[in-house]
């Protein structure tokens, strides 16, 4: 693989060369993995049904608006942006934005990919607690789900060479969801089964975890990375991105959303942050489902640690060499091999999954999805009707204060957790 330069752009991953239907794969599987199966727990628990809906279309509409504009800046006066941080960095004029930018996203991938770890982590031990087998710490499942991303990540180290693995992951997708969703919903109609769907909890409880909610709804629909995803597609990039968010609205949140109502609605207020955790089907579909879980999981995360990739790449690679060259192959290994080793002793040390995405929501992803984007309409829109900048603001105060609730009520559920672990703890201490 070559490195890339391209008018003037220079990253030592691929640049202009992907279809939009690939990239619509990409988001579509990369947005329905394992995450989608403690979803139930995370968003409609702590919302109930009619808040919870409200929420979800909400949420996904504005996250849709906002995807769909930002794609639209891909280009500005001639000039490409492939990097989110590059983008606010120049318009704005201010040094500290591109590194405000580029931390929040930093910060977004590493949290996301320890997610993902802790996640086929689970996949695994749920495997050999079916089988009977010893019962082996979470951790060790975690270092195995490490080491997979991490030889993932040596042989397919870019979005762009994911290509036919994106194809794979299409099919373990449909897989694990066509039969999760027989087997909840077989549950779900079963008459012995007792239904709660009470919110509980104190007033001010129920108010916290109804924001942490909502930081969990943005996580679902949104990564922060949509300039670099877009950066892969060949011409023309606007055009055929918003092609690729539109099968993610629709077919990619049809599955995402789908999972998460139909485990509301079968167990209730009582349904596990893993959910496979809850179902009552032969062992066969348990063991199929976390297994293909994992495997799935090892395809999708890469797409969210790509940038990081690249990032690490473009500075320590040589650029003049193929990534997989002789001169390169060390270096690249190292990178590697350093970056899931931090992230796999991390989500090891410690497993909160669920407060990862609800902190992962708030602080991080709610100003790159919604305030960001009309940032820099503002800036590039200066000759916009009035009723058009009005709207703009109005998203950016309104975000804004939903990122300081969020976060508050985020911090609060972590110190909460911290109480109730201990670091390589195995499980939650009762």
């Amino acid at each position: 693989m070559e490195i890339e330069h391209k008018g003037g752009l220079v990253s030592a991953h691929t640049i202009d060369r992907d279809s939009w239907k690939q990239v619509g794969l990409l988001l579509v599987t990369g947005y329905s993995c394992g995450y989608i199966l403690s979803f139930s727990n995370l968003m409609l628990v702590p919302l109930g049904w009619t808040w919870g809906i409200i929420s979800l279309i909400v949420v996904a509409v504005f996250a849709a608006y906002s995807s769909w504009l930002l794609a639209g800046f891909h280009f500005i006066n001639g000039q490409r942006f492939i990097r989110f941080r590059d983008l606010m960095g120049s318009l704005l004029v201010r040094q500290e934005m591109f590194y405000v930018t580029w931390v929040s996203q930093i910060l977004i991938l590493l949290i996301t990919n320890m997610g993902f770890i802790l996640l086929g982590g689970k996949a695994l031990k749920e495997i050999n607690a079916e089988f009977g087998g010893s019962s082996l710490r979470l951790q060790y499942f975690i270092i195995i789900t490490g080491v997979a991303y991490f030889v993932f990540s040596i042989f397919v180290p870019t979005i762009s060479s994911m290509g036919k693995w994106l194809i794979v992951s299409t099919i373990l997708t449909f897989t694990y969801i066509g039969i999760l969703l027989a087997v909840v919903i077989k549950d779900g109609l079963n008459s012995n089964r007792v239904k709660d769907y009470q919110v509980r909890g104190s007033d001010s409880s129920k108010m916290f975890n109804a924001f942490c909610a909502i930081s969990a709804i943005v996580a679902c629909n949104s990564a922060g990375i949509i300039p670099e995803i877009q950066s892969t597609l060949r011409s023309p990039a606007v055009e055929n991105m918003r092609k690729a968010l539109h099968l993610q609205f629709t077919i990619g949140l049809t599955f995402y959303y789908g999972v998460s109502i139909v485990g509301y609605w079968s167990y209730g207020s009582a349904v596990s942050e893993y959910l496979p955790e809850n179902i009552t089907g032969p062992t066969w579909a348990k063991v199929l489902i976390n297994a293909v879980v994992f495997t799935q999981s090892i395809i999708s995360q890469h797409a969210f640690i790509a940038p990081v990739h690249e990032a690490l790449d473009t500075k320590f690679l040589i650029l003049e060499k193929g990534i997989h060259s002789r001169a390169n192959i060390f270096r690249l290994l190292c990178l590697r091999a350093l970056l899931f080793t931090l992230n796999t002793l991390v989500a090891a040390a410690i497993p909160f999954m669920g407060d990862f995405v609800n902190l992962l929501g708030s602080f991080l992803l709610i100003p790159l999805t919604f305030v960001f984007p009309s940032m820099i309409f503002i800036k590039v829109k200066r000759e916009a009707a009035k009723t058009e900048k009005v709207w703009h603001w109005a998203i950016i105060v309104l975000f804004s204060l939903l990122m300081v609730v969020t976060t508050i009520a985020a911090v609060r559920l972590i110190v909460n957790n911290i109480s109730e672990y201990h670091l390589f703890a195995d499980t939650r201490q009762s």
